[in-house]
């Protein structure tokens, strides 16, 4: 039998990573209307921070040393972590979710603008055309001025810059940093800006069904995290990278399946042109790597 490639393990690992954070967003979105956003933060905050608390703890990563510079970017991360799971919730609750997911795939290229504009890392022509393209191909699938645009596609859009923001500052925390750590500091934060919001919207009876559901988004957002870690360890990123892009597939057969959403034509070719405008970045950015080795 023949063994996989790094490569290919990588790809299989990606595909299940984005396969189990669109699950997650099923998860979650199938409790709109049953329960305030607040609250459902809040419960599944719970779930998930005592998971990866279980999980630091049998990795004796529970409690580490953390600089005082490391602290302030975990600081700067948290907060667009935050604002990325307020705004992007709050998009899914009202939205399609192969719609929201399809906005949120402009991430690499609008990544590749923000190194561009604030990090002066080199992109050519070639790529700033794409993210032009790719943002034209986003344009289609929020249409401004249409009579389906309303500001639940603003808060998707500005999910995208809070994410953008929280990836940058991913890259400058210390590789010492333990990445559970992390997720797991993040986690509580997140749960507390749930437990804030529910003193002021309020707090409803849960149904128990409405509890499994949440543990299944729980349990769904640790193992993307999981899988997520184990991509980055197998592989060439430039390689598997592309494949993230799968989250779109598995966003647009759950919404079919389980919402009865199914996406037009428009929001079909928006889709395709982000991603592709995405996938010709990774390719420009491994041949720009190629050409300075």
């Amino acid at each position: 039998m023949k063994t996989l490639s790094d490569n290919m393990r990588g790809a299989l690992l990606m595909m299940a990573s984005m396969a189990a954070f669109t699950l997650n967003d099923t998860f979650f979105k199938t409790v709109a209307g049953e329960l305030p956003l607040f609250q459902a933060i809040l419960i599944r905050g719970v779930m998930t921070s005592v998971l990866l608390a279980i999980m630091a703890g049998v990795r004796r990563e529970l409690f580490v040393h953390i600089s005082r510079s490391d602290w302030k970017t975990i600081g700067w991360r948290t907060f667009a972590e935050i604002g990325a799971t307020y705004s992007f919730l709050t998009a899914l609750f009202h939205m399609p979710i192969a719609n929201v997911t399809a906005v949120l795939q402009s991430l690499p290229l609008a990544i590749t603008f923000a190194g561009a504009m604030f990090f002066g890392e080199k992109v050519g022509w070639r790529r700033y055309g794409a993210i032009a393209i790719g943002f034209c191909g986003m344009l289609l699938i929020v249409r401004p001025g249409a009579e389906g645009f309303d500001r639940y596609a603003i808060y998707a859009l500005v999910a995208v810059a809070f994410v953008v923001l929280r990836d940058l500052s991913t890259r400058r925390l210390s590789r010492t940093v333990p990445s559970i750590s992390v997720a797991l500091i993040t986690a509580v934060s997140i749960t507390t800006m749930g437990g804030i919001g529910t003193i002021s919207a309020g707090w409803i009876p849960v149904e128990p069904v409405v509890i499994a559901r949440l543990a299944g988004a729980a349990v769904f957002i640790i193992a993307g995290y999981l899988l997520s870690i184990m991509v980055m360890r197998v592989g060439e990123i430039a390689v598997v990278s592309p494949f993230r892009y799968t989250a779109l597939i598995w966003a647009i057969a759950l919404g079919i399946i389980v919402f009865g959403e199914i996406p037009d034509g428009l929001t079909l070719l928006g889709s395709a042109i982000v991603v592709g405008m995405g996938i010709y970045t990774f390719y420009r950015e491994r041949q720009a790597e190629k050409a300075t080795r």
